[in-house]
């Protein structure tokens, strides 16, 4: 199945950065090439780091432990085409989520990990999803149990990029402030979210979770997002915003 649509939205504050919201399918190349058209819009617009969606490589799949022991191994394509992309266009990449496996993890888990890469194609930082979207919702999909195939991670993350020192964060993450009061506290002025809010719980919440973790850690939060029709079937909310200190939404994409 290709995938259709995508966006790229960017604000210049100092200096650029960008979020991108996207209709992942189940076809990991062809949601590479739709993204890397997107990567390559933000930085022909002039962003010094832009932010991918979580589930940018697949959405509506039951292997994501195949694809990340792949990419472990070194027989996957999502790592390297992340690092050539970066190197290509001089842009820091803070790559949504992929599957990939934790060190010395028993059960065959893979965790929902968001990777900043610089624009030399060097991963600097990697934040494993604290989180796990376990949950039931009023839509067509009803049970949602991201731990059915996905292990939480343990770790607070902040990395230094060019647009400032940035923490990372993820979709359901939102809900819990006490992991953005720690990224504060470690330093964190922007924070990113890439997410795949289902249309249910973003059009209750997004908006409000996405200023209210900018208000209260007086960071800007980047929220990149899925927003469409999956495989699954799935429906998400989209509407990537960036967000800055105050509270205001400095740009929005609608769904799609």
């Amino acid at each position: 199945m290709e995938y259709s649509g995508g966006q790229v939205i960017k604000e210049r504050v100092a200096m650029s950065f960008a979020v991108i919201q996207m209709v992942s399918q189940s076809d990991v190349q062809a949601n590479l090439v739709s993204a890397r058209r997107l990567l390559e819009q933000a930085a022909e617009g002039g962003a010094r780091l832009a932010v991918l969606p979580e589930n940018f490589v697949a959405m509506g799949r039951r292997d994501v432990a195949n694809i990340g022991r792949a990419e472990a191994h070194g027989h996957g394509p999502i790592l390297p085409w992340l690092k050539l992309a970066a190197r290509d266009l001089k842009l820091w990449i803070v790559a949504g989520t992929l599957p990939l496996p934790p060190d010395e993890r028993p059960d065959g888990k893979v965790t929902a990990c968001s990777l900043l890469i610089d624009e030399h194609g060097e991963q600097v930082a990697r934040y494993d999803k604290l989180h796990l979207f376990d949950v039931d919702v009023a839509d067509n999909r009803g049970r949602y149990r991201e731990s059915d195939d996905y292990a939480h991670g343990n770790n607070v993350v902040v990395a230094d990029t060019p647009v400032g020192r940035v923490g990372l964060t993820v979709c359901y993450d939102l809900r819990f402030p006490e992991l953005y009061t720690a990224l504060r506290e470690a330093g964190a002025e922007l924070i990113t979210a890439p997410s795949a809010f289902t249309a249910v719980t973003g059009a209750a919440h997004w908006d409000i979770l996405i200023r209210a973790r900018a208000i209260e850690t007086q960071c800007y939060v980047l929220a990149a997002a899925q927003g469409g029709v999956h495989p699954g079937p799935r429906e998400t909310y989209g509407h990537a915003a960036i967000v800055d200190p105050w509270g205001r939404v400095l740009a929005e994409q609608a769904q799609g």
